[in-house]
């Protein structure tokens, strides 16, 4: 009489972690390079977030705050004043851009 065992054999165990490490080791290192490309994205958001407080505050006060430090409290967040990598945002005549490498 044949007996049904229900499982797996340690060919098809072997044959399914192999697969997972072959798409492990594919995908690894594709995502490895992204943390610098969000962090740009995300300086870039956050210039254009602060940029529009900075035009808010001219429409309210009818000129440009001196620095970011003047938005601060009404306008902005004390942590919106620096990108993710821990650089200030460059600001200038009403003009919020990224920090310069």
């Amino acid at each position: 009489m044949l007996k049904n065992d229900h499982g797996f054999t340690l060919i098809e165990m072997l044959i399914v972690l192999m697969i997972i490490s072959v798409l492990i080791l594919l995908f690894i290192p594709s995502l490895s390079g992204k943390s610098e490309e969000v962090d740009s994205t995300g300086c870039d958001a956050l210039v254009a977030v602060v940029q529009a407080q900075v035009d808010a505050f001219y429409l309210t006060e009818r000129e440009y705050p001196e620095t970011l430090d003047t938005l601060v409290g009404d306008y902005i967040t004390a942590e919106q004043t620096t990108c993710s990598n821990n650089r200030p945002l460059d600001y200038e005549g009403g003009k919020v851009t990224a920090p310069s490498i």
